[in-house]
């Protein structure tokens, strides 16, 4: 019989023991290695049998073994060390309390969040960078709350069927059980978050909060009494359902976790968030909220109240494909928008028009929530440098008139939290031979130094372990598809801990390629059984439960390792987590990453491989295409614009294995009489020494405080200033210039000057504009000019503001200016008329520009 219920009864501690619950309730026991030794010392078989997870051992410890600890004064020694140490992490001044004109609080959205294995709350890449970007927030002081909702059933588990199709379960997770309290009420009360729903009803939310390390985590659950079936079922599970279900957690996430945040902090007295940072489109309703609580409780008007929402506002992309963003239809927004649902405040006709995607090439029938997210925000970013200007190309109807590189979306590149992804092993030996690299994230040239023989030692460490743990996994992995432990034999000999080891693990879609290793099965097997070089492949990966080709390439991944003969040298280990992940990038000696270039938006595993002293083995796409330098791993060559997409499988899958059997293998082989491979640790080495400063997410936090989050802030404090002056004054000028915007026009351009002018000279530049009625400080007449292709297209022009603005007849203004002509070939220049005002971000802000009706001036020509 099942129970119809399931719960966590809690051991009670002894009052000697009383403060293991207060380091159990700190997430920052997940990346603490003293705290997860103190746990370990509670019982350490037990510890085994929990999987490392602190809420499980105390809940399962025997009341004998509390008590024996109660009285062992070495161990109670170190509880109080632990705690202790734990407090002074929490009180004391950290990087952040060293800056001025910084916010106060900063609120940070995500749907998914990777925290640590046991709060299952993530499914990929989003959710893990969302955890490190709380980790490293909480070590560098970052007032930050992140917000997100609780999954009764997370994320899904995956096993294989007997013939290697992936399974799905969605195991059901009590709260009580998890490192989790729920925010009560002055009165001792739970916290209910409301939304109104059509048809009357309502969607009430309860709110979990986690402490990650300094950091506050909201988690808005819905399963409560006060909901029917179908609102508790809201937060039932990560990414699952559609259309409605799907839109409901995105406005819990959004509107509801606005509520949350104003609940938490009235009750714990918690800075107010003075910037809020949507961490893709999921949570982009949280400034409809802003608007709404701006308009109704400080009289702004909506355009106004937007302009507050904005300047406060940052919005990161997470995707460099259309279809990774989600577009609901628009008469489903109406519904839960419009109608009797309707907020007086915030009129559906305005919520419609902040996600419609009514540029060139749109469609008009759908909500789009990443434009929505990006109306919303002043400052957008993608999260790599080539990620940024996939954005700036793929969104670039949102500012039409502008070109590519004037869209102002920048890119902030991802970094990974090392205390999560670090070997214990790597951290010792660095403070031991590189302490400023532990201590400060300073001095990395010193890694060079570290001795060979050490480096080899730990990579040798690292990788038996993964081996150990891939045996372990594919055994159990084996009984579940149905194998009896007497055909389980030959998993003791799998993979073998002197064989180079290449890794390969993310998320399934199609577009990542799983199988590219497969496109030449021959080949891959040579490489796999090769008598004198073998190669040994790890693999792991989830595909999304609709996802039916993602299914089968996991598939034939999978049938194609379950034969005999390279079965030892290349598995697939269902079920990828956090704790999976960090076995591969530890033990792995190289990374493989063989996306379809742009289609990655920066990929994080190869960062944590590379700080476990592992090579990249990767097409150019995302970090990778950044910081590749030649000699910190192998880029694979990608044929990029090649249309039949099975000749670039070909092509690039060639490329592929001729770098593994003529280069990557022959390098690790190639040992000296000390058996040391001695080029492959001088790239390991530099490796570190180069990528480590960068790939962090301390560089990466840092970024986002000092580029996006204080700009932000002092945005923001203009607007709000003197009863939102400054919002006001913002709006009204927005709306005179959008009115008079269609009668600026530029009307006449010329140049004079040499007919072949020489490199060094200027060139005199005349404007007549007419301004629409708008004053000549409403706006800048500028010039471009630089290079130009076979088109006539300018190539990276610069820019000079023209001056004057002397009227001249019919109301029109003449505007003068000097070329610089600084280059000789073939040379070109236009003009444009943008608006203009301090409290813009950017000329393209309002995505509106003046330009010649047809071209002028000069024509091209050689510049001697």
């Amino acid at each position: 019989m099942k129970a119809i219920r399931r719960f966590t009864v809690r051991s009670v501690l002894p009052a000697p023991l009383q403060r293991l619950d207060e380091l159990v309730l700190n997430l920052r026991w997940s990346w603490h290695h003293e705290t997860l030794d103190l746990f370990r010392a509670v019982d350490p078989v037990l510890w085994e049998a929990v999987g490392h997870d602190p809420v499980r051992l105390l809940g399962e410890v025997s009341p004998e073994r509390l008590a024996l600890l109660a009285v062992d004064r070495r161990f109670l020694r170190r509880l109080q060390d632990t705690a202790e140490d734990l407090h002074e992490y929490l009180t004391a001044p950290r990087w952040y309390q060293n800056l001025r004109d910084v916010p106060e609080a900063i609120a940070y959205f995500s749907p998914e969040y990777g925290i640590t294995a046991a709060l299952p709350q993530y499914s990929g890449g989003l959710g893990i960078l969302a955890g490190d970007h709380l980790k490293t927030a909480s070590d560098l002081g970052v007032p930050i709350i992140g917000v997100g909702l609780l999954y009764r059933h997370g994320y899904f588990s995956q096993s294989l069927s007997p013939d290697g199709w992936q399974l799905e379960r969605y195991p059901t997770f009590d709260p009580n059980g998890l490192p989790l309290t729920l925010l009560r009420d002055a009165a001792g009360l739970p916290v209910r978050i409301t939304i109104g729903l059509p048809q009357g009803r309502d969607l009430h939310a309860q709110v979990w909060l986690a402490q990650v390390g300094r950091v506050p985590q909201l988690l808005l659950d819905s399963d409560v009494e006060d909901n029917d079936q179908a609102a508790r079922d809201v937060t039932d599970r990560l990414y699952g359902g559609g259309g409605d279900h799907r839109l409901l957690q995105e406005m819990l996430l959004g509107i509801g976790g606005v509520r949350a945040i104003r609940a938490y902090c009235g009750i714990t007295g918690h800075p107010a968030p003075e910037v809020f940072h949507t961490n893709e489109g999921h949570a982009g309703f949280l400034g409809l909220e802003r608007i709404r609580v701006l308009v109704s409780e400080s009289g702004l008007s909506f355009d106004e109240a937007l302009e507050v929402v904005r300047a406060g506002t940052v919005f990161t992309t997470h995707t460099p494909v259309p279809a990774g963003i989600d577009r609901f239809p628009r008469d489903l927004i109406e519904r839960y928008f419009g109608g009797v649902n309707e907020e007086r405040d915030v009129p559906a006709e305005r919520v419609l028009a902040l996600g419609a995607e009514d540029y060139p090439d749109g469609d008009r029938t759908v909500f789009n929530m990443a434009v929505m997210g990006m109306r919303l925000a002043q400052r957008v970013n993608g999260v790599s440098r080539l990620h940024g200007e996939v954005s700036r190309e793929m969104f670039g109807g949102l500012w039409g008139g502008f070109d590519t590189a004037e869209v102002p979306v920048g890119s902030i590149t991802n970094g990974v939290h090392a205390g999560t992804w670090v070997a214990r092993e790597i951290l010792e030996l660095a403070a031991r031979e590189v302490p400023d690299v532990v201590e400060q994230a300073r001095g990395w040239e010193g890694v060079r130094d570290v001795s060979e023989n050490e480096v080899w030692r730990v990579r040798r460490t690292l990788r038996e372990r993964l081996v150990r743990d891939a045996r372990r996994r594919l055994g159990e992995s084996w009984r579940q598809r149905g194998a009896s432990g007497a055909e389980l034999s030959w998993v003791d000999d799998v993979l073998d801990p002197d064989v180079l080891t290449i890794g390969f693990a993310r998320r399934v879609p199609s577009y990542k390629r799983l199988t590219l290793m497969m496109r030449d099965p021959d080949r891959l097997r040579a490489s796999l059984l090769h008598p004198e070089r073998p190669v040994q492949i790890v693999i792991a990966g989830k595909a999304h439960p609709a996802d039916e080709g993602g299914k089968r390439l996991i598939q034939d991944i999978v049938r194609f390792a379950d034969q005999e003969d390279v079965r030892h040298r290349i598995v697939f280990l269902p079920d990828y987590d956090m704790a999976l992940g960090r076995s591969l990038v530890q033990g792995c000696d190289v990374w493989m990453n063989n996306p379809l270039r742009p289609l990655e938006a920066c990929g994080t595993s190869g960062m944590k491989a590379a700080l476990n002293g592992g090579l990249n083995l990767s097409i150019r796409d995302g970090w990778w295409d950044e910081w590749f330098d030649g000699q910190n791993g192998w880029a694979i060559p990608s044929a990029d614009g090649l249309a039949a997409p099975d000749r670039r499988d070909v092509i690039e899958s060639a490329a592929l294995y001729e770098l593994i059997e003529d280069h990557v293998a022959v390098m690790f082989y190639d040992r000296d009489p000390a058996g040391l491979p001695r080029r492959w640790l001088e790239m390991v080495k530099h490796t570190v020494a180069t990528l480590g400063p960068k790939v962090l997410a301390s560089r990466m936090v840092r970024d986002y405080v000092l580029d996006l989050y204080a700009p932000a802030a002092a945005s923001g404090r203009a607007m709000a200033a003197d009863e939102h002056a400054g919002a006001r004054s913002l709006a009204a000028w927005k709306q005179k210039v959008v009115k008079a915007w269609p009668g600026v026009a530029v009307e006449h351009v010329e140049s004079s000057g040499e007919e072949s002018p020489h490199v060094g000279s200027d060139l005199p530049v005349r404007v007549v504009v007419d301004l629409g009625g708008l004053e000549r400080s409403d706006v800048a007449v500028e010039i471009a000019y630089g290079r130009v292709d076979e088109t006539d297209a300018l190539i990276e022009p610069s820019y000079l503001e023209l001056t004057g603005g002397e009227p001249v007849e019919k109301g029109l203004l003449r505007y003068l200016g000097m070329v610089p002509l600084g280059r000789s070939g073939a040379f070109g220049y236009s003009v444009r008329v943008v608006p203009r005002h301090p409290m813009l971000s950017t000329r393209a802000e309002m995505g509106l520009v003046a330009l010649p009706p047809a071209p002028h001036g000069m024509t091209n020509g050689d510049l001697r």
